[in-house]
């Protein structure tokens, strides 16, 4: 075989393995270089160990009869924050280098609630259709969330929701299909603008 046959060989193989495991309805998009190098609020778990978290259970495949995206951008004191690829994938994870970063592709199994890239989105994927929150997506990120801390920061948290000032507490903000939500910690860094990338829509 030519090395430019492996090379299409390997190239069909991750992408076979990219549409298997996002069920063919979107692709990694590339976050942001802001993103990219902005610090992870806090990473996932390497326990190997999956207990069910709120009723939430770990499953050996992703569950798609409800299958829709949110996302989540967090800043603090002003200064974005990662939401790192895997929350929500149980360890040990298999992460895919790709052009649009790390693509956490599997692992021991999968949250209801997860992530798979760094860009902010959170996959809701259940195997019945049911209302999901953000303090949900938290605890089974193993993080606080509350009106005065987000994971590791403290501090008074402003929160938004589709560039609209949420009044009540941040764990109860729905998940639901295309929320853009971001939460200020500390210093209030108003509402930034967000579009789905192609895929999500």
């Amino acid at each position: 075989m030519s090395v430019a046959s492996a090379a299409a060989v390997a190239i069909g193989v991750l992408v076979f393995v990219l549409v298997a495991v996002t069920g063919g309805s979107a692709k990694p998009a590339k976050p942001t270089e802001s993103v990219l190098k902005a610090p992870v609020l806090a990473y996932p778990s390497d326990a190997t160990t999956a207990p069910a978290v709120d009723g939430i259970q770990c499953q050996m495949t992703e569950q798609v009869v409800q299958h829709i995206h949110a996302h989540l951008a967090v800043f603090v004191g002003g200064r974005q924050r990662q939401i790192p690829a895997g929350v929500g994938i149980g360890a040990p994870r298999q992460i895919v280098l790709t052009n649009a970063g790390p693509y956490a592709s599997g692992g021991q199994c999968f949250y209801w609630l997860h992530t798979h890239t760094a860009d902010g989105i959170i996959h809701i994927e259940s195997p019945v259709a049911q209302a999901f929150t953000l303090g949900q997506f938290f605890d089974v990120w193993g993080q606080t969330l509350t009106e005065k801390q987000v994971g590791p920061a403290s501090g008074n948290v402003t929160a938004y929701v589709n560039g609209r000032k949420f009044t009540g507490t941040p764990a109860a903000i729905p998940l639901s299909d295309h929320a853009f939500i971001q939460l200020d910690v500390g210093a209030n860094a108003s509402p930034q603008p967000y579009s789905f990338p192609p895929g999500y829509q």
